[in-house]
């Protein structure tokens, strides 16, 4: 049965520019079994009502501004599924949450840029499901547990974002600039309750954790590890798999429920 994961997708250069959080990616496609298909949950996909794409192949859609031209030329061209789109919108609607499809949009960057690395080929079945930043953590772990059958049909759901995402203090750090002390305060607070069984404090952390309103100034970045969490089951195990800084100021954390 697969994992859900959290992923941290970092800046949209990740796959140009060497770290460990890019190492990290690289090998973490080797090492789970290969999925028949992946839904991702991004950070960068927004909408009232949960929204499913559905493409025969997925364009690449380059969300950013003022990077390397190189950047632009990557692309991704993961097939979609329609079988797998609608087995989510049933599971949502067999949840009481209403949500519809879009055959238009693509994949953006918090998808194809882990996945390029992850997964290079790009032969595996892609779609995506869209975050609802106004309805906070509840609402996108009602969404996860909803999504726990797709992991016994070796889907694997990646909740894609960034364990810290205060994009403000960005002065031209370099890449393996080390965290500020608020920075690892906040994600050291993170991981010490999801490695605990449960996640009350984990809906609050807005008020309890130290930091948290800095280190997210809006909640699309942190939304999808609650999505993820709730994918792994309310008796699920919890793995760090990774801890790395990009820039001073993003931590690139990945955990696995299962």
């Amino acid at each position: 049965m697969q994992p859900s994961l959290f992923i941290s997708h970092g800046a949209p250069t990740l796959p140009v520019t060497q770290s460990a959080a890019r190492d990290f990616l690289t090998e973490l496609g080797q090492h789970l079994e290969k999925p028949s298909a992946i839904l991702v949950i991004s950070a960068h996909w927004e909408t009232a009502t949960p929204t499913i794409t559905v493409a025969d192949v997925n364009t690449t859609i380059h969300d950013f501004y003022g990077f390397p031209r190189a950047l632009y030329q990557l692309s991704y061209p993961a097939p979609g599924s329609q079988t797998l789109a609608e087995t989510v919108s049933d599971l949502l609607c067999t949840a009481g949450l209403a949500c519809q499809t879009d055959r238009q949009r693509g994949l953006d960057h918090g998808a194809w840029v882990p996945l390029l690395l992850m997964y290079p080929d790009a032969d595996i079945p892609v779609i995506q499901l869209s975050l609802q930043q106004g309805l906070g953590p509840a609402h996108h772990l009602q969404i996860g547990r909803a999504l726990e059958p797709l992991r016994r049909q070796n889907v694997l759901i990646i909740g894609s974002g960034a364990f810290t995402h205060d994009l403000s203090r960005f002065r031209g750090q370099s890449i393996d600039a080390p965290a500020s002390p608020d920075v690892d305060a906040f994600a050291d607070w993170m991981t010490e309750r999801l490695l605990q069984p449960g996640n009350c404090d984990l809906i609050t952390y807005r008020r309890q954790a130290p930091y948290a309103a800095v280190q997210h100034p809006s909640e699309e970045h942190l939304l999808p590890l609650f999505v993820a969490r709730g994918a792994g089951g309310d008796q699920c195990t919890t793995r760090h798999l990774h801890r790395s800084t990009t820039y001073g100021m993003l931590r690139m954390d990945a955990f696995s429920f299962q």
